[in-house]
């Protein structure tokens, strides 16, 4: 009687072990998941199709990197051709700008992939381990048990009735014991088949990187290639009367080109019974990023030419990418490309008052688009006639510039 009891204790113990090892485990969303075999295999088979993706991105990634030298040799075919070569340069340069945002997007939308995947390893890690913890108690239990426990606990049976519950319960145990390991295994696969993700995430988001800095490579040699073709083709001595009338040429046709804007808003507005009008309001600064200026409005010796020539504005030596604002509020008029200048933007502010910004390495807003003080309307550039980043700022008056010292004053 004595030896049922303490068989029936030992088997009490084993369970009570058994059924606290079930609470602790199943406390994990993974684990209560884990009785699915079909889908922890299909989360596996998921994962590893993701990591397939991921080497695919990444040689998609090293496909579309800019060939700077293929843009260069292109470029020698309009060597001769000034304006052409410029006009040329800068659409590379855009098309290179946009895949580095793109780039940049994926940077920080594969950050987050990671984090995820690494949220999602620790957990599955902390189940792995709380199922090993719960296999090394079983484990310790048979142990304690014996070789003869489970014959010893059917034989010392009262009645065929106990037996049955007897053999029941052990049953149980096995099929219990069978379970937990084949969890375990797949767990541990889990495991191993995230960290795989991870890592394949993690060399995506390098080649990533890699390929940003890359394209900002190519930018800065292109960049650097049109400043020296320009410098070189005004210091030709032989060049130099062609290049003054080039350089007329460039700034009537720029003239014209914002005439004819101005005189297409003058003809809107006259259909309008309310018309716009500058209320008096001050300018902001339209390059916050910097403030030097290195270039002033009015007439000057040319650096380059050596003669006197107007300079219809002043150029802001802000840094390449930063931010270009609206000084006022107004209406977008023209937002364009210009081989002269560049990217720009010229915004109507009612009652012939106008400001034009130049040389934008990309453009924000669209024509037809109102926009209000300090909004940011593009990215400080050297597209068009330019040779190094800066902002050619100009405010224009019923068709003539003025100086832009009367509207803004330096921070």
């Amino acid at each position: 009687m004595k030896k049922r009891k303490d068989f029936g204790r030992i088997i009490a113990r084993t369970m009570a072990a058994l059924s606290a090892a079930l609470v602790l485990s199943t406390s994990i969303p993974y684990v209560a998941l884990a009785d699915k075999e079909s889908e922890i295999q299909a989360s596996i088979q998921e994962k590893k199709k993701q990591i397939q993706e991921e080497e695919k991105k990444k040689a998609e990634i090293k496909a579309n990197i800019t060939n700077v030298q293929n843009i260069k040799k292109q470029l020698e075919k309009n060597k001769a051709d000034l304006s052409a070569y410029v006009s040329e340069l800068d659409h590379s340069v855009t098309e290179i700008m946009d895949k580095i945002e793109q780039l940049n997007l994926d940077i920080e939308s594969k950050t987050l992939e990671i984090n995820e995947t690494k949220k999602e390893l620790e957990e599955a890690e902390d189940v792995r381990d709380t199922q090993y913890a719960a296999m090394k108690k079983r484990v310790q239990i048979l142990y304690e048990q014996g070789d003869d426990y489970y014959l010893e606990l059917l034989i010392t049976t009262h009645g065929f009735g106990d037996f049955l519950n007897n053999m029941e319960n052990i049953n149980k145990l096995a099929d219990y014991d069978n379970k937990m390991y084949k969890q375990y295994k797949e767990t541990v696969s889990y495991v191993e088949t995230v960290k795989e993700k991870l890592e394949a995430e993690e060399a995506v988001l390098e080649e990533d990187k890699a390929a940003a800095e890359e394209e900002q490579k190519a930018i800065e040699e292109l960049i650097e290639a049109k400043k020296q073709q320009i410098a070189a083709y005004q210091a030709d001595i032989n060049s130099k009367s062609a290049t003054i009338a080039e350089f007329e040429h460039d700034l009537a046709a720029e003239n014209a080109v914002i005439s004819q804007l101005e005189k297409a808003v003058a003809a809107e507005q006259s259909k309008l019974v309310q018309q716009r009008v500058y209320d008096g309001g001050a300018f902001c600064w339209p390059a916050p990023s910097y403030t030097r200026v290195s270039s002033e409005y009015g007439y000057r010796i040319h650096p380059i030419l050596g003669t006197n020539k107007f300079h219809n504005g002043v150029d802001l030596a802000a840094p390449g990418g930063s931010d270009i604002l609206a000084a006022y509020d107004g209406v977008v008029v023209g937002a364009a490309y210009n081989d002269s200048m560049g990217n720009y933007v010229m915004i109507d502010h009612g009652g012939g008052l106008y400001t034009i910004y130049m040389h934008a390495s990309k453009l924000l807003v669209s024509s037809g688009q109102s926009v209000s003080r300090g909004q940011k309307i593009a990215l400080v550039g050297t597209t068009g006639r330019s040779t190094g980043n800066h902002l050619h700022f100009s405010v224009r008056v019923n068709g003539n510039y003025v100086s832009p010292w009367n509207y803004i004053v330096k921070p």
